[in-house]
């Protein structure tokens, strides 16, 4: 199982457009992903409402994690999105 632990570098946390982008983003990645608080049960990284409904705020904790192949990559790219606060996911990474 691969993991990332990372701090939310978007502002205002996982939140409406922030939460948009994310998801796009896990969505395009072509693995399932799942999100959690450090503390909490992980969800689909892939559902908006599951992603709002875990009320991440910005500097706080998450961990993404999945175990399909291509893992690693996937979330390399998508803890640069979380971490850096970006409002797209970088091409190159």
């Amino acid at each position: 199982m691969a993991e990332r632990r990372v701090n939310v570098g978007w502002a205002e946390g996982l939140h409406a457009r922030p939460a948009s982008i994310f998801v796009r983003a896990a969505s395009a990645s072509g693995v399932p992903v799942t999100i959690a608080k450090a503390d909490g049960n992980p969800v689909n990284a892939a559902s908006m409402l599951a992603v709002l409904g875990l009320g991440a705020q910005g500097g706080e904790e998450i961990v993404l994690t999945s175990d399909a192949e291509g893992a690693e990559a996937a979330l390399d790219r998508l803890a640069r999105l979380v971490a850096e606060g970006l409002d797209e996911l970088p091409e190159t990474v």
